[in-house]
């Protein structure tokens, strides 16, 4: 019924590319790739902890690793593919007046060299309200801390190891999961992710994401890799 109506408005070319859009959805140019990415912590913090504790002595740890994804995914999906970049911006300004650096100002022209859609957030809801937003996401990924229960948007910027912004487990059921295109691929690079949250994350979602059993480690930065995990990847 719907293609003989078709037939009569539309020549034979645009009806046989209109169902072959309908058949296999979006094309690749329109499908969205997310990315999520938490704060650093303020050395004068990290610094009164044990040496083996410590973090972030590089401000751009998750910038870094975010903008290499990004590569990854314009030779992927090539140059018009949709990136939305999502940022905690309150962990680069109090970094950036700690290093008396414009350390936003140095997001945004990555954001801007690489066409990336850079969307500025100060909470977790404001995340998940971003994310609900898309369309079709097809990768998502999350640089940043966090433990096995959440997303850690912001680790010891306030007060030493503390988090002040976060995406709990328990907030996916927020999470529109129509957003999400159902062969998507999602990782999360923080530590610990895999031990609980991304059970609940295909619980509440319907689809997998990858994270850690252990601890990530972003020293892969330096040989232009990836972080990687101490322990295993829970696929």
């Amino acid at each position: 019924m719907i293609e003989s109506s078709l037939r009569a408005i539309l020549s034979p070319m645009k009806l046989w590319a209109f169902l072959l859009l309908f058949a296999f959805g979006l094309p690749a140019s329109a499908k969205e790739h997310v990315i999520l990415c938490g704060g650093p912590a303020l050395r004068k913090w990290e610094n009164l902890r044990v040496e083996s504790d410590r973090h972030d002595r590089w401000w751009a740890n998750f910038i870094r690793a975010s903008t290499m994804r990004m590569d990854e995914l314009r030779r992927a999906y090539g140059k018009d593919a949709s990136i939305t970049w999502i940022v905690y911006r309150p962990g680069y300004v109090l970094r950036g007046q700690e290093d008396s650096k414009p350390y936003t100002t140095w997001i945004e022209k990555q954001a801007t060299k690489r066409k990336a859609k850079l969307i500025w957030i100060n909470t977790g809801d404001q995340a998940i309200a971003t994310i609900n937003r898309q369309r079709d996401i097809i990768n998502f990924d999350f640089f940043g801390h966090s433990n096995k229960h959440c997303f850690l948007l912001d680790y010891g910027s306030a007060v030493m190891a503390v988090s002040q912004a976060w995406l709990h487990e328990r907030d996916l059921r927020k999470v529109r999961r129509g957003a999400f295109n159902k062969f998507a691929t999602c990782q999360s690079y923080g530590c610990h992710t895999g031990e609980s949250m991304s059970q609940v994350w295909k619980s509440q979602l319907g689809i997998k994401l990858i994270g850690a059993r252990g601890k990530t480690d972003y020293a892969a930065l330096t040989f232009g890799k990836l972080p990687t995990v101490s322990g295993i990847w829970i696929r």
